[in-house]
């Protein structure tokens, strides 16, 4: 169990854990939020305010607001460099300086919202989220001109599992060991976006995608954001609390709520595995697998054969214990995925951020 667990745990309360674990979505849509949270934890409107504001304060919390959902917003993948290490100089740079300013060019880029450094010969993986198919492919263009690295790209084809809300104020080895799913769906990714959004819909999520004013009327401060705006709306909180229920029920908001630092939170030992399944098998297996506890996140991805790369299934464990993880993908590989497999374990966070659109409507 990670050292850093009992450290965070000691310095927060029964009602702040009533917020980390009971707010990871479900954030009201009304013009007082704060009131019907405070009601539920047990105190008043503005301790609840600064208990969030607190948790942000002490990195227990990375963002307080909507969890945005890019497959369904635009165009997003992931990708990977091979960052040369260790085999001594390149142009009279050290490899060790060259891994950073690989790491620097890549997260210079805003679309880039999470980024990685994994043990394995592709050793930075980083996610591109745009608002059209195009512009992403651009600022993967950039990318590979900027640091003279081709990515590999392998954009999400299927959704098996995803789901970072988990319970956090436990003694829990894995992320979801305190259940499994149910109804898990295999749920096909178009990699461009869906163009329904109207102008209004797609300026309030520019205007969110940061995260909500930490204000006991953060849909009302919002509306003036909007009204004050280039584009000038005479939004009014209405307006805006119906919008967020459209991008919602939508799909474009996937939750609404505190987005915890699993990491500060003792979940530190996170694994990618790579799964090379036959692919006849894989929606049934992708499902199976999505649905076991400690599994938070099973997807498919392309195989790129040309590139080396003939995995086709990706799952995360996000542990405790990077010994308990281990032995959690070897009953994996024994119980439920008897194939050929990597396993990439997470070594430093280069950047995590909700994903961020520059423009959504051309």
């Amino acid at each position: 169990m990670s050292e850093a667990t009992g450290e965070w745990r000691a310095a927060i309360d029964e009602v702040d854990a009533r917020i980390l674990d009971g707010f990871q979505s479900g954030f009201p849509i009304e013009q007082r939020p704060f009131r019907a949270v405070a009601e539920a934890i047990g105190t008043d409107e503005a301790d609840a305010l600064d208990r969030v504001e607190a948790l942000l304060d002490r990195g227990l919390l990375r963002r307080f607001g909507p969890v945005l959902n890019p497959p369904v917003i635009g165009a997003s993948t992931l990708a990977a460099l091979k960052v040369p290490e260790g085999d001594g100089i390149r142009g009279g740079e050290a490899e060790s300086d060259r891994f950073d300013a690989v790491a620097e060019i890549v997260n210079g880029h805003e679309q880039v919202n999470h980024n990685y450094r994994r043990e394995h010969e592709w050793n930075m993986w980083f996610v591109v989220t745009a608002g059209s198919l195009d512009r992403r492919d651009a600022i993967l263009d950039d990318v590979a001109a900027e640091t003279g690295l081709e990515p590999l790209v392998l954009p999400m084809l299927t959704d098996y599992y995803i789901n970072l809300e988990f319970p956090v104020v436990n003694d829990d080895r894995f992320a979801r060991e305190s259940g499994a799913a149910t109804g898990v769906e295999a749920t096909r990714i178009a990699e461009s976006a869906r163009g329904d959004l109207s102008a209004f819909d797609a300026d309030l999520l520019l205007a969110i995608q940061g995260g909500f004013p930490l204000s006991t009327t953060p849909y009302r401060d919002i509306a003036e954001s909007l009204s004050a705006s280039a584009a000038a709306y005479d939004a009014t909180v209405e307006d805006v609390l119906d919008g967020v229920r459209r991008l919602r029920e939508a799909g474009c908001i996937k939750r609404i709520g505190c987005v915890v630092n699993h990491v500060a939170t003792g979940f530190d030992s996170n694994c990618m595995v790579v799964w090379d399944v036959p692919d006849d098998e894989l929606d049934e297996r992708g499902r199976t697998v999505g649905g076991l506890p400690s599994v938070t996140l099973c997807y498919h991805r392309p195989r790129r054969p040309e590139r080396d790369w003939p995995y086709n299934l990706f799952t995360m464990i996000h542990g405790r214990d990077a010994d308990a993880v281990d032995a959690k993908v070897d009953e994996l590989a024994s119980e439920n995925l008897p194939v050929e497999h990597e396993r990439l374990f997470s070594t430093a966070t280069l950047k995590q951020t909700g994903a961020r659109y520059e423009a959504l409507l051309e």
